[in-house]
């Protein structure tokens, strides 16, 4: 599934900063809810930490799947939002929050301007940024990679991993029964990867090397081999790719001079997902609030609680509840949603007074309009 990209100005009802799990599923709820929706994200591809660090690792806390690559959680999250036409902007970092009369403009670093009734900041702990192997630098792209997105790409290849951690370990492993050798180099004799982790490697084919680093890279067009220093020896090995599994650096960035309200780096939010600034929601692993456990499952949850939120006060009137998802017509969309709501689709920002009185006012009418036995939100606890 490939996401489509936006312009450099867009307008829609709720713009979302960061495309990891909680913000994917956040574009679907809210395209679900006839909102119209921009992502925004430093990464070239959807999928935030687990595409950057884990899509090949089976992830367990996700609800309704005892086991799920990393990679394919995305791709469905993807395709789950396919028919809302979610534009996403990728490979581009959200660093200004400007209030406008009638919501919000984010800015990009490359001039992008995405105008927006509300805001939901999924960025998790922030942008990640890779740890660089500065003789690889030069070959970024051309054989070098920091991550494995498709582990098939490097069938039959040459492979030489970089780093001792749970990622460096893992893509060594994964890539054993594909590539035509797997070299794991680590600068120390320990690792800090799981000891079972470190068991399954010593009984694979992998080749170890301890205690060593990679000096040079060496090619023409590509990478095409790498020299290592171990001790006093020197050695040459031949390397299609290089993964430089060195970890991230992360952190708020431009995220934290927004005003929002902060607590041990994370945003804190009350129990409906809202921050201090008006119409500004946070979910994911980025948010604070008393009892908080970081778990995939329960971004999902805070996202549909932002986004139920977000849609009563951009649209006075609608139910905080909406219709169960399972009222649905062929391709996701709801097969009873209010005429009214649809036609907004077209009128992301209509004018409605200030955005803050509206939802004030908007959620005690919603809440006494709801049926008695409407499904409840899920709210955190």
């Amino acid at each position: 599934m490939t996401p489509r990209t936006g312009a450099a100005e867009t307008t829609v009802d709720v713009a979302i900063v960061g495309a990891g799990p909680a913000g994917l599923y956040g574009a679907y709820y809210a395209g679900f809810r006839g909102l119209s929706v921009a992502v925004i994200d430093a990464l070239d591809e959807p999928g935030g930490q687990v595409s950057a660090m884990y899509p090949e690792k089976l992830l367990y806390d996700v609800a309704g799947h005892p086991g799920i690559k990393g990679r394919h959680l995305i791709d469905n999250l993807l395709e789950q939002a396919a028919p809302f036409e979610t534009t996403h902007l990728l490979g581009r970092t959200a660093v200004s929050l400007t209030r406008r009369e009638a919501g919000w403009t984010l800015g990009a670093d490359d001039g992008t301007r995405v105008h927006a009734g509300a805001v939901v900041i999924a960025a998790g702990l922030g942008r990640f940024v890779p740890r660089k192997l500065p003789c690889s630098i030069p070959y970024e792209g051309r054989g070098v990679a920091y991550h494995v997105p498709r582990l098939a790409d490097h069938a039959g290849r040459d492979v030489v991993v970089v780093g001792g951690g749970d990622s460096a370990v893992d893509w060594a492993l994964a890539l054993a029964p594909i590539a035509r050798s797997v070299t794991l180099v680590h600068r120390r004799d320990t690792f800090r990867a799981h000891d079972y982790s470190v068991r399954q490697l010593a009984a694979s084919p992998v080749r170890v090397l301890t205690d060593a680093q990679v000096v040079a890279c060496h090619g023409t067009q590509r990478l095409e081999r790498v020299e290592v220093r171990a001790g006093d020896r020197s050695l040459e090995l031949p390397a299609e790719a290089l993964v430089a599994a060195l970890g991230f650096s992360s952190g708020l960035g431009p995220v934290a001079d927004w005003g929002l309200e902060l607590e041990h780096r994370r945003i804190r939010v009350d129990q409906s997902m809202r921050t201090n600034l008006p119409q500004v929601y946070a979910v994911g692993d980025g948010c604070t609030y008393p009892g908080r456990v970081p778990l995939i499952s329960v971004g999902f949850g805070e996202a549909g609680t932002a986004v139920n939120h977000a849609a009563v006060a951009l649209r006075p009137g609608q139910r905080l509840a909406p219709e169960h998802s399972s009222d649905t017509a062929p391709g996701g969309v709801p097969a009873a949603a209010p005429a009214a709501a649809e036609a907004t689709r077209t009128a992301p920002l209509a004018a409605a007074g200030p955005l803050a009185a509206a939802e004030s006012a908007a959620e005690p009418a919603a809440a006494a309009a709801a049926e008695p036995a409407a499904e409840p939100v899920a709210v955190p606890a």
